[in-house]
């Protein structure tokens, strides 16, 4: 299958590279030439094509009149939406990345027009991934009302780098599920395993205990 990735960030990278390990052709859209050189020079080697993922001309040379799917995935709504609609235009599945904080009637006015919205701090680029080709990923999101899946990397700063995953000091029945070093696909964690800048975990809680696993697991501001 042929999928365009539109951000080549964090979650953009990771889903983009899993569909190539999978066998399937991507290519990245992004505005900025360092991450496509980046993209470039990674296992594999993946295409890419410079400019705004709100340009129709871009997508274009991308390839949308052929791609069977398109991930928006940059950090402002307004392109990853653009870039919907025109892969919608093109009969492309379409999953927009949407942050979580935003109000539910804006949820609501995206949500009615693209296949798929991901949360990225909910499920990551394997939810994305899962998005792009048709699946339902919402299932694991979906087990109970009050609780929720998380997922979120340990940078500079965060009081979870050296220690290990016994030692978190998480909110009551929040559980650590599965955790990955950077790049690497996220496994069962061993309770000796010591965290480092660079790795995602995946939490399950109740989402009124969010907050309380983000102080947790990351830098403070």
């Amino acid at each position: 299958m042929q999928f365009i990735i539109v951000g080549y960030g964090r979650v953009g990278s990771r889903t983009a590279h899993i569909l190539s390990e999978e066998g399937h052709s991507v290519v990245i859209v992004d505005s900025d030439p360092d991450r496509l050189e980046r993209a470039a020079n990674t296992d594999g080697g993946l295409e890419g094509v410079h400019g705004s993922g709100d340009d129709e001309d871009v997508l274009l040379e991308a390839g949308i009149a052929s791609a069977d799917a398109i991930g928006a995935m940059t950090p402002d709504l307004n392109v990853n939406f653009a870039a919907c609609m025109v892969g919608k235009h093109h009969g492309c599945r379409t999953v927009l990345r949407i942050d979580e904080d935003y109000r539910e009637d804006i949820y609501a006015k995206y949500a009615a027009d693209v296949d798929e919205i991901i949360y990225p701090e909910r499920l990551g680029a394997a939810g994305a991934k899962t998005a792009l080709l048709g699946g339902d990923f919402n299932v694991v999101a979906d087990i109970a009302q009050n609780l929720q899946l998380t997922v979120l990397e340990v940078g500079e700063g965060s009081p979870a780098v050296g220690k290990r995953i016994t030692e978190l000091e998480l909110p009551t029945g929040s559980r650590i599920y599965a955790h990955g070093r950077a790049r690497e696909p996220l496994t069962i964690p061993l309770p000796g395993t010591e965290l480092a800048v660079g790795d995602e975990v995946a939490v399950i809680t109740e989402t009124d205990a969010v907050e309380g696993v983000r102080g947790a697991l990351l830098a403070k501001p």
